[in-house]
């Protein structure tokens, strides 16, 4: 940007201009082999408040940079009322971060999410997070050479200067574990099995997820997920009408063979669940839609596939450190090798959350992508 140019930072409201806040993206990252675009309708979604049970509770407002008429980033300012109750804190965050290689620009945009947070009288923004850390989150800092997993996030290398230099700090970093079909420990996957027996004796049983009585199975996963998960740094227990809506959008790509529910006397205990990595689908489609011919695509080649992500795995505090952890990654990788995959990303993994990350390190998984939540102090 030269001295003579001056960015305008305008908030999106009409319909139009939400579209090319959606795009924006799209345009940024033509050419780059690894840019796997979100779901054009999915996206609209998350950002309608008639549509996200987010919006019931909390807000956000989106806004565009310009720079001599032209769009050049992209940022959004979010409160989420839930999280600084469920935390009891006074936190704004920031999300829907994309921006051109130039930090006036990047500095623009985030002084506008920083001012709108002090007019809200927070104390720190975090970020990023689309909207909430339920949904995408994360700032990628290492692993630019693969395109993402599904539902994971991707960016430019240059962000991470870009946030640091205007002065956001490490927060908590979130990794991502390769585990590879063709050198995942065998030994593991014996002991595992040697687990699962020594469980059942003592009333713990594993079977696969039932998507036939799918609503009758969130249901029960819903309790489960929030105590399972209460402890965990920047969880926020979603609404019974989140969850659900969540549910929802997962069903059209849930694989019964990645989901597992682990029951003590027959009580639901804890979960996981991974979804076959449709991004291998959606990589070839740049901008993101569709209709008419993508949802065919999708539907046609969901089940070629090679990789799958372990998106959830939680046991409830009673019955951890049993094994039942290390029963669910090794039922992941064994369904993965008789279907002929190459293996399975387990993310995201807190950095705080030593349990499995010894869990994934034991099936010789890679660590091999870290995202990154940061931290600004309001002055």
């Amino acid at each position: 940007m030269s001295a003579t140019q001056t960015v305008t930072i305008n908030q999106v409201v009409a319909s139009k201009d939400f579209k090319k806040f959606v795009d924006f993206p799209h345009t940024l990252y033509a050419g780059d082999p690894n840019y796997v675009p979100e779901l054009h309708i999915a996206i609209r979604e998350l950002l309608n408040p008639k549509k996200n049970p987010f919006f019931k509770h909390s807000k956000a407002e989106f806004f565009l940079a310009k720079l001599d008429g032209k769009i050049v980033g992209r940022i959004a300012a979010i409160r989420n009322n839930n999280y600084n109750k469920f935390h009891n804190c006074n936190i704004g965050f920031f999300g829907f971060f994309d921006v051109i290689d130039d930090y006036e620009v990047a500095k623009s945009l985030l002084d506008k999410a920083t001012d709108w947070c002090k007019t809200e009288d927070f104390d720190a923004i975090l970020g990023p997070t689309n909207l909430t850390t339920n949904d995408t989150s994360g700032l990628l800092v290492d692993g630019f050479t693969k395109p993402p997993i599904v539902q994971m996030t991707y960016n430019k290398p240059y962000y991470k200067d870009f946030v640091e230099q205007y002065g956001f700090v490490n927060e908590m970093d979130l990794f991502a574990y390769w585990i590879p079909t063709d050198t995942v420990n065998e030994k593991s996957l014996r002991l595992s099995q040697r687990i699962q027996e020594r469980l059942g004796k003592r009333g713990i049983t594993f079977r696969n997820i039932d998507v036939k009585n799918f609503k009758k199975e969130v249901a029960t996963i819903k309790e489960v997920y929030n105590q399972a998960w209460e402890n965990n740094w920047g969880f926020v227990p979603p609404t019974s009408e989140e969850f659900d809506h969540i549910a929802e959008g997962l069903k059209l790509v849930v694989d019964p063979k990645f989901g597992y529910v682990a029951e003590h006397n027959g009580k639901m205990i804890g979960f996981a669940l991974g979804l076959p990595d449709i991004n291998e689908i959606l990589i070839d489609n740049k901008r993101g839609r569709l209709f008419p011919t993508g949802i065919f695509k999708l539907l046609m080649r969901k089940s070629k596939v090679k990789k799958v992500r372990i998106i959830l795995l939680g046991v409830i505090e009673e019955h951890r450190k049993a094994g039942i952890e290390g029963v669910f990654f090794s039922k992941f990788i064994q369904a993965a090798k008789d279907n002929g995959l190459l293996g399975g990303e387990a993310s995201w993994v807190l950095d705080s959350n030593e349990m499995m990350k010894t869990a994934a390190e034991k099936m010789n998984g890679e660590k091999y992508k870290t995202y990154r939540i940061y931290r600004y102090t309001i002055n």
